[in-house]
């Protein structure tokens, strides 16, 4: 009987990224679980194997919805467990803090409580589960107190927007169900991440689309952007992707929680002059901020320590910074391209 994979927010950046790989790189049977109203844009170019019914199966469950996570539960009991579905966008938690909340806190308390009354059920059931939390949780450190190292695993947590206060929720109910019930649930905090398919509320993708857009002739060449200031350490979706197959494969270790990140670091407004020269407009483009993109608390020192997981696993980022940036600004174009410009907000 093939291994099964179940993955949450299949439909997202990471998710369709992670069905990508263990497609290309294993045996396993995907299942990916999506809410009706998901928007498929990701998964487009895998719609013809699910059709097909070829190692790849959507099942439709909310985080929001006890029973219909129980359901896909017991009916898959899947091998392996990718917790990536989320509200995953720190500015829009500033407006919506409750339902980021509930869906980041309870809904993934949903999940594993559907987990823990299968293996109670079925006590020869024993899945590995990968819990994302984020580098968010870490929040505002200042620049006195980060270690020289960079921010690892035991440094104390100041989470600072509603996004990183689900966060540390998601984070400590991993840790929680594993210690309680032994459960093999892992939890990670993965630095920024980015690459095609990122979504158009993060800096380096807003960035990314307005300036493929300003290419097409569609908005003049300004870029609207917000704090410039903040340091980022990088890394490609792509690696991100092999480092969360490589976590639940290689020796996984109920309990624990790993830093993940790449190794290319620098301030936003670094990465927005690498897009901007890397385009064809780059000597008429202007940079505008936009109050409207600042976040009231920023999270403005984010540079990992993954030395942990790094010794665990042997994972290591392979794709340059370089390729990630270009790569992101060719999906725009090519989105852009494709959709005539008629139908994208700036955003």
């Amino acid at each position: 009987m093939a291994i099964k994979a179940l993955i949450t927010g299949i439909t997202g950046m990471v998710g369709s990224h992670l069905a990508d790989f263990l497609l290309e790189n294993t045996e396993w049977d995907v299942y990916g679980v999506c809410r009706w109203r998901s928007p498929l844009d990701n998964v487009s170019h895998l719609l013809g194997r699910a059709n097909r019914k070829e190692r790849l199966y959507f099942e439709y469950a909310d985080l929001n919805d006890q029973v219909s996570l129980m359901k896909v539960v017991n009916k898959l009991k899947p091998d392996y467990v990718f917790h990536l579905a989320a509200q995953s966008y720190p500015l829009t938690s500033f407006t919506a803090p409750i339902d980021t909340l509930n869906t980041n806190i309870l809904g993934t308390c949903r999940l594993l409580e559907a987990f823990h009354a299968a293996m109670e059920a079925d006590t020869s059931y024993k899945p590995v589960i990968h819990v994302c939390a984020s580098s968010e949780v870490f929040g505002k450190i200042p620049a006195e107190k980060k270690p020289d190292t960079g921010i690892h695993e035991e440094c104390p947590f100041h989470p600072a927007s509603p996004y990183a206060i689900s966060k540390v929720g998601t984070d400590l109910l991993g840790r929680y169900y594993a210690e309680a019930y032994g459960m093999t649930v892992m939890t990670t905090r993965m630095f920024t991440h980015t690459g095609p398919r990122r979504g158009d509320v993060f800096h380096e993708s807003t960035f990314a689309k307005q300036i493929a857009m300003i290419e097409a002739g569609l908005i003049k060449p300004e870029v609207k952007v917000g704090n410039l200031d903040s340091l980022r350490t990088y890394a490609d979706v792509r690696d991100a992707v092999r480092a969360y197959y490589m976590l639940v494969t290689i020796n996984p270790a109920a309990g624990e929680y790993y830093n993940i990140g790449g190794s290319y670091t620098c301030k936003v407004g670094d990465t927005l002059k690498s897009l901007i020269s890397y385009s064809t407009k780059k000597d008429e483009i202007k940079i505008v901020t936009d109050p409207e993109r600042l976040r009231p608390i920023d999270a403005d020192l984010q540079v990992p320590d993954c030395h942990k997981f790094k010794k665990h696993t042997g994972w290591k980022p392979e794709i340059s910074f370089e390729t990630t940036m270009h790569d992101l600004l060719d999906y725009w174009r090519e989105r852009i391209s494709a959709g005539g410009g008629t139908n994208f907000l700036t955003r």
